[in-house]
């Protein structure tokens, strides 16, 4: 894969700011997101979490395992409180201090959606990272906006009916500096994408796609295989949106049948033939729109 930058200078991992001892659960998708978030920011930074998964993983004060200021705000307010630190931070003259958001899916689609509408309309300064499980997963696998249709959850037992919400789309209507979709199937692509943002000024979001192995029913070492087939399928494609308009697709997939995601998944087992080709139909439809947005601008596959 074609690398977005010539180097990456604080992603080794001799530098992490994660110490070891997280509380998330074996093979845990969103653990493995916030090890290479946060060794990709280094440790000149203030994250602001919500409750959540990404909370609970971090750990309560003195013990946890994130080296760097980890302030834990109210479920809906992630954006406007890492505003408000990056806003303290320049009045006192300190300009090299990232803020980072992290936030799940229930915290950025559904609950968190308003305040954050509201800081991007302001081009707020700090990077929001959305660690997108696809269901409140620390509170019983609920839906979510972000679950896809079909999929299995504890209150969606016989499949979601709705189709999962374009959050992408949404923050572009925003008109933001910088938005980029990520995969842990894709560390390199994903830590050079938080790089890349460190260094814009403004509101920058990161869609970050992390594998709940209990709420997605796979085993605990099959996190980076799903996320990788998402991107391979086209389910999930890595691209960025710059100032809302300019679409570049990072990698073009192999382009594999949807059926080789779905099927190493649980939470999909009782899909019908007919609901896999709808599966199918539509991601072959965003993929086809996506590059007709993107005009031509891609980085080819490795």
């Amino acid at each position: 894969m074609q690398p977005l930058a010539d180097s990456c200078e604080t992603c080794t991992p001799d530098m992490d700011v994660m110490r070891s001892g997280h509380a998330a659960c074996p093979g845990c998708g969103q653990a493995i997101s916030m090890r290479l978030v946060l060794r990709a920011i280094g440790a000149k930074a203030i994250v602001v979490t919500i409750p959540s998964c990404v909370s609970v993983i971090a750990g309560p004060f003195p013990h946890s395992v994130a080296n760097l200021p980890y302030y834990h705000a109210a479920f809906e307010v992630a954006a406007p409180s890492a505003a408000g630190i990056s806003n303290a931070l320049k009045i006192q003259g300190k300009q090299d201090i990232s803020v980072l958001a992290f936030a799940g899916d229930g915290g950025t689609f559904d609950i968190g959606l308003q305040s954050l509408s509201g800081a991007a309309d302001r081009n707020e300064d700090f990077i929001y990272v959305c660690y997108d499980n696809e269901g409140y997963m620390n509170t019983g696998i609920q839906v979510s906006s972000a679950t896809p249709t079909h999929a299995w959850t504890g209150t969606t037992p016989t499949g979601n009916t709705r189709r999962k919400k374009q959050i992408m789309e949404i923050m572009a209507a925003h008109r933001i500096p910088y938005a980029a979709t990520a995969s842990i199937g894709f560390p390199e692509d994903l830590m050079q994408k938080i790089q890349k943002a460190r260094d814009i000024r403004g509101t920058r979001f990161i869609h970050l796609l992390s594998p709940c192995n209990t709420g997605w029913k796979i085993p605990e070492n099959m996190a980076p295989k799903v996320s990788t087939l998402a991107v391979e399928t086209n389910i999930f494609p890595l691209y960025e949106i710059t100032d809302g308009l300019h679409y570049r697709i990072n990698y073009m997939s192999k382009g594999l049948p949807v059926e080789e995601y779905l099927s190493v998944q649980g939470r999909y087992a009782n899909l019908t033939p007919e609901q896999i080709k709808s599966i199918q139909a539509e991601t072959d439809r965003a993929w086809q729109d996506l590059k007709q947005k993107s005009g031509g601008q891609s980085l080819p596959a490795s």
